[in-house]
């Protein structure tokens, strides 16, 4: 969604390490998700206290707009591990958990508070179909998505009416490197997204990125606060039954 000069945000307190990946503050147009600060897993987040950019002072910056997107994932190799339920330990659960549910919260709050002083802003969070639906051998990671999206909702009608907005996307499966190493693990194959999908393929990367950048330019999404897109080519819509939806092909 970005580049720029890595940074880290960091305090006084217990400190959580950002996932890998990329955290971007778009500064610039949004259109272009060009011109973006963005955090790699070199920096860190807190759960208390103030917040400083120990690098690129970033923060720091006078704000009149902008926005926040928030991917909040950790790796393949993490978050997406097949657990089934009982299998799944207090700690894996509660890692997930402060990736993909705290570390948003803690980024929304940091900068939610500059956008609510300028009275303009939009946050994007990226959740997930698993937001939306069960997935099985995933209760972390679905419940992680399902309370990101419930934090969303929250945070729009909180934020709203001071001018800032608060959205999510929800892809669904995206041909990625991350994908190939899910795979890698023969939990599922190509096949079974793409039968499930009534337009036949995965997300692309663009396909993701095209809508965050729709929700974050006031000018095209101005009015639109507290929604969850999904950009999931229809999987959540689709109650068919596998012989009628490959019939439809």
């Amino acid at each position: 969604w970005g580049s720029g000069n890595p940074g880290s945000v960091s305090s006084g307190s217990t400190a959580h390490t950002l996932p890998s990946g990329t955290w971007s503050l778009v500064t610039t147009s949004p259109a272009r998700l060009a011109g973006a600060v963005s955090l790699t897993n070199s920096g860190t987040l807190s759960t208390t206290g103030s917040y400083a950019a120990s690098t690129s002072g970033w923060l720091n910056r006078p704000w009149s707009f902008g926005q926040l997107v928030s991917p909040g994932s950790v790796t393949a190799a993490d978050a997406r591990q097949n657990f089934i339920a009982l299998n799944t330990t207090a700690e894996k659960y509660r890692q997930v958990l402060e990736v993909n549910l705290v570390a948003p919260f803690m980024l929304a709050k940091a900068f939610g508070k500059i956008m609510l002083d300028a009275g303009a802003g939009s946050i994007v969070n990226v959740a997930s179909v698993a937001g939306l639906q069960g997935v099985a051998d995933r209760s972390a990671y679905n419940a992680s998505k399902h309370g990101l999206v419930g934090l969303t909702r929250t945070l729009a009608v909180e934020w709203g009416a001071r001018g800032v907005r608060v959205n999510a996307v929800c892809p669904g499966w995206v041909k990625t490197e991350m994908d190939h190493k899910d795979q890698a693990g023969g939990s599922y194959t190509d096949q079974d997204i793409t039968d499930h999908v009534p337009m036949g393929r995965f997300a692309s990367p663009q396909d993701i990125a095209k809508a965050i950048a729709w929700l974050c330019d006031g000018s095209q999404s101005g009015f639109v606060n507290g929604i969850t897109l999904p950009v999931d080519g229809g999987w959540t819509s689709d109650g068919s039954w596998q012989s009628l939806r490959l019939k439809q092909r």
